[in-house]
Parts: structure tokens; sequence; C-alpha cells
């Protein structure tokens, strides 16, 4: 016996939740599920007959990344570690508060932004010592070359924005820095040094 389907492949009879059916193939779920996140992602419930499950997952959202809470904000990252797929890019969705501030830092990947809301000012320093300072507000854009010290402040109403390094790994400069270096210039304990180079932050407080 078979049962009917109503909009796309996966969905139910009745009342249009997806289901693991397709013609005569597959059943309801008769368990516990997560709804919102099926509906999401139906061609998985239910996957088309060309599908071999050969391709890789695509996708992963900053709502099941980790979130790093910030006294100026908070951030959070996909990287490869969590979407083996992206080998090439890694994102970073980052709130600053009023004020808050992504101190001035430099990393060895290129870094590109685009705001999501409110507003934010934004300063760079170029290899001659040129400073460049500009305020971005909701669709602007901005590109940091690897290597550029740079900073990002949230205004009036703080800011939220979506960052893309040209790199997986998000290494901090610390990483690739000599840890005598680091400590000469940062005035920091060889514990604290080791610590933040494991975690390969970020933001650094």
């Amino acid at each position: 016996m078979s049962q009917q389907t109503t909009g796309h492949p996966g969905a139910g009879p009745d009342d249009g939740a997806p289901q693991p059916i397709r013609g005569d193939l597959g059943a309801s779920i008769m368990g516990p599920r997560n709804m919102s996140l099926e509906r999401e992602n139906p061609d998985l419930l239910a996957s088309p007959y060309t599908n071999a499950g050969t391709i890789p997952n695509l996708k992963f959202s900053f709502a099941a990344a980790r979130n790093r809470l910030l006294t100026g904000g908070w951030a959070r990252e996909v990287t490869v570690r969590e979407l083996p797929v992206a080998t090439q890019m890694a994102g970073v969705n980052m709130r600053l508060k009023p004020g808050g501030i992504r101190e001035l830092h430099w990393h060895k990947e290129a870094e590109w932004s685009f705001m999501l809301a409110g507003h934010a000012r934004i300063t760079a320093i170029d290899p001659q010592g040129r400073n460049f300072i500009d305020d971005v507000g909701v669709g602007d854009l901005w590109n940091f070359p690897a290597g550029i010290p740079h900073s990002i402040q949230g205004l009036e109403e703080g800011c939220e924005f979506l960052l893309v390094f040209d790199d997986v790994s998000l290494n901090q400069w610390m990483a690739l820095t000599p840890p005598e270096l680091v400590r000469a210039h940062l005035n920091l304990d060889e514990q604290t040094i080791a610590a933040l180079s494991k975690e390969k932050p970020i933001i650094v407080r």
C-alpha cells in the first residue's frame, strides 16, 4: 500500500509536515523529532533517488555554533572543525555593544565583513603608517588584507556583522610568533601565552 504525499516528496498526507516518504518508500516518523530543522532540510529527510549520499554537508548554522560571551558582546564561529567541506574559508558572526570594541589586532588571514545591524566605526593602519577611519552601517562591506592592523567598535546602538576569512584555521598571530616575542611585547606570563595559543582566539581580552 502506498501513502500519498502532498507538496514536496517528504511531506505528510495530512498536516504538510515533512516525512521520510517517497512514493512507496519509507514511512512516517513515530518518535521525537526536530520539526523546524526537518522543514529546512526536506531533501535530506526524503532524499531524491538521484542522491547517493556522497555529497558532504554544505551548511552549518551559526545557531548551532558555540557562542563566546564577552563584556563587549559575543562571537560565534564556523570553521572546518564544524563544517569539514569548508576548506577555503571560515566565518564569524560577531555582536558588539554600544562602545564595545574589537581592539586593534591583525592576523594572517584576509578579512571580509558584511554589516547585519547597527553601526560601527572601523579603523586600519597600512604598511606606510597611514590611518583609515570610517563609519559603516547595515549592508556595508569592508576588507582588511592579511597583516593589516584594524579595529571595530560598536556605535550608539551597537552592531552585528558577519566576518569571512580566507583561511580555515583562524590562527591569530600569537600562534605563529615565538613565545618570547609575545611575552616581551604583551607582558604576559608563559601560562597565559600557552593558553591563548591553544584557544586560537578570535577575540582576545
